[in-house]
C-alpha cells in the first residue's frame, strides 16, 4: 500500500489512512497505519514538552521568563478553564482536561507540520469520548442515589411510568457519539480540503494556502478542542451537581 504520512505538494496527496507496514499478531494480520505514525510523533513532542517544563518549573526563577512564562502561562489558562466550568469539584479534573485539552489541540494543529492529524482518524476520537462517557457515569454513580437516577431517567413522566426509559437511554448513548463524531468530522473535512488544494494545484498551491491552515488547522483546530473539553466538563459537572449526594 502507498504511505502517506505528511501533506506536501506533491500532485498524489490525498486524505487516506495508508498502511505502513504489517506484522502478524496471534494468527491475526495488523497494520500499522500513517495514525499511529503520527500519535507517535505527537506523544513524543508532548512527553519532550512535558520533560522539559517539569526541570524548569523545578529551578523555576522569582521572575519568570522565557520558556518558564510560557509555562505558566499554560497552567494558569487551563486552570482557569476548568474553574470556571466546574467550581468546586475543578481540582480533581485538572490533569485530565488539561491533558485532554493538549493532547487534541496539538493533533488538531499537527497539519501546520505536515501531519496528517490523528484527530482525522475516527479510531482516535471514539476513545477520547468514550474515556469522558465513563467518567460521566463513574461521578454519576458516586453523587447521586439510585434512586435519583432512576427519576431522572423516567423523566418527564414520575418514576412509576418509565414510558421515557428507552428514549432517555438513547440520549445517554448519543453523547459519545455525537463528541466523537463533531470533532473527527471537523477534523476531517478540514484535511481533505487542505489535501485537496494540494492535490489538485501541485506546487502552486505552496504560494497561498497560510490562510487555509490558519483556519483549518489553528483556528479551527483550537476551536473544536475547547468545545470537546467544555462539553466533558459540561456533563461531569451536571452529574456531580454540588459535590454532594443528594
Amino acid at each position: 500500500m502507498k504511505c502517506g504520512i505528511l501533506l506536501s505538494g506533491s500532485a498524489d496527496v490525498d486524505f487516506m489512512i495508508h498502511g505502513i507496514f504489517k506484522y502478524s499478531f496471534f494468527g491475526h494480520e495488523v497494520w500499522i497505519t500513517t495514525t499511529h505514525v503520527c500519535i507517535l510523533i505527537v506523544m513524543l513532542v508532548l512527553v519532550g514538552f512535558a520533560i522539559a517544563a517539569n526541570r524548569c518549573m523545578a529551578k523555576a526563577a522569582d521572575v519568570p521568563g522565557g520558556f518558564q512564562n510560557v509555562v505558566e502561562l499554560i497552567v494558569e489558562k487551563l486552570g482557569g478553564m476548568v474553574d470556571v466550568s466546574m467550581e468546586q469539584a475543578a481540582p480533581k479534573f485538572y490533569n485530565y482536561i488539561g491533558t485532554v485539552f493538549i493532547f487534541i489541540l496539538f493533533s488538531n494543529i499537527s497539519g501546520l507540520l505536515g501531519l496528517r492529524p490523528p484527530t482525522a482518524d475516527y479510531g482516535v476520537t471514539l476513545p477520547l469520548a468514550l474515556i469522558t462517557f465513563t467518567l460521566i457515569h463513574v461521578n454519576k454513580w458516586k453523587y447521586q442515589k439510585p434512586m435519583t437516577i432512576w427519576e431522572d431517567m423516567c423523566s418527564p413522566l414520575p418514576k412509576w411510568l418509565p414510558i421515557w426509559v428507552p428514549i432517555n437511554v438513547i440520549s445517554i448513548v448519543a453523547v459519545p457519539v455525537s463528541l466523537s463524531l463533531r470533532l473527527f468530522a471537523n477534523v476531517l473535512s478540514g484535511t481533505i480540503m487542505l489535501a485537496l488544494v494540494y492535490g489538485l494545484l501541485g506546487w502552486f498551491a505552496t504560494i497561498w494556502p497560510a490562510a487555509l491552515h490558519i483556519y483549518l488547522d489553528l483556528f479551527s483546530g483550537a476551536i473544536q478542542t475547547y468545545v470537546f473539553c467544555m462539553l466533558t466538563m459540561t456533563y461531569i459537572s451536571n452529574e456531580i451537581g454540588d459535590g454532594t449526594r443528594h
